[in-house]
């Protein structure tokens, strides 16, 4: 009898190891993401002429390493990363990039980025957009009111400063860790379920970010980049007789924070939209 209970819980924490990152989803797609490698040669110096600003915290840190990597592959690449908030004062082309807001209080850093575009950023801008942590949305996070929030803030800085473009970025996801508690939580039909909720909650904003804006303005949908492995299939899992995305494990350090590969990964789209839109002045 203890040996088939054993059998039973090892059954269920493989079952939720593999239900935690599943990749069982495929891109559907005609067509290869862009890469660095499309985007003509001409763009670079354009997109060098441009000044940029780009709120963040941690991940977009990562993500600017990732940048510092390409262009030191990539001799054409020739950007000026600077970390300030005044654009007023710059004379050429400028990466500009600050922290916005603090962490785990989303609303602070849709005031902070307007307060920035405000003083010294809109107007002198070519680009500009931030982006929220992880730990922004979570299990607890009123998704709807905080898109509301965030469309609002984003509707008045468009109307103000139109010669400004203005990028939307999805949330970053983190790895959806799972045990065999996990599974006997299934088995159950817990309601909550911290393993997958936060991440839900950050599937669900994206999804509203990305039904307003794709297609209409410009988006670089870093969860889309973040949950897509190499081979295009994408890390996911079920809540709900829903699928939702995760971080793929292997751009991450800590469950959240883009390692080397990772960073690289993210960088790269980035780029090139940044291109994209440089090119199209």
């Amino acid at each position: 009898m203890l040996g088939t209970c054993m059998k039973s819980l090892a059954w269920l924490a493989l079952l939720a190891l593999w239900a935690g990152c599943t990749g069982g989803e495929s891109v559907e797609t005609d067509v290869a993401p862009p890469t660095i490698r499309d985007v003509p040669g001409a763009s670079w110096p354009r997109l060098a002429a441009r000044k940029i600003f780009f709120g963040h915290q941690s991940v977009g840190f990562n993500i600017l390493s990732g940048v510092n990597d390409l262009m030191q592959a990539d001799p054409q690449i020739r950007l000026d990363l600077v970390e300030t908030r005044d654009l007023a004062d710059r004379d050429g082309g400028v990466f500009a990039h600050s922290r916005v807001g603090r962490n785990s209080d989303p609303y602070t850093k849709i005031r902070d980025f307007s307060e920035v575009v405000e003083h010294g950023v809109g107007g002198p801008a070519d680009i500009a957009f931030f982006k929220f942590c992880y730990v922004d949305i979570g299990a607890d996070t009123d998704v709807d009111k905080l898109f509301s929030a965030y469309q609002t803030a984003l509707s008045e800085l468009k109307a103000h400063y139109p010669e400004t473009a203005f990028v939307h970025v999805t949330v970053p996801l983190c790895v959806t860790r799972t045990s065999w508690k996990t599974g006997i939580k299934k088995l159950l039909r817990r309601q909550e379920m911290w393993e997958y909720d936060d991440n839900v909650k950050r599937n669900e904003f994206n999804e509203r970010l990305l039904d307003a804006y794709r297609g209409k303005e410009p988006v670089f949908d870093l969860a889309g980049v973040e949950s897509t492995f190499p081979d295009g299939r994408r890390c996911s899992f079920v809540r709900g007789g829903k699928s939702y995305f995760s971080l793929v494990p292997e751009y991450t350090y800590d469950g959240g924070h883009l390692n080397e590969t990772g960073r690289r990964k993210a960088a790269e789209p980035l780029l090139v939209l940044l291109a994209e839109l440089a090119q199209a002045d």
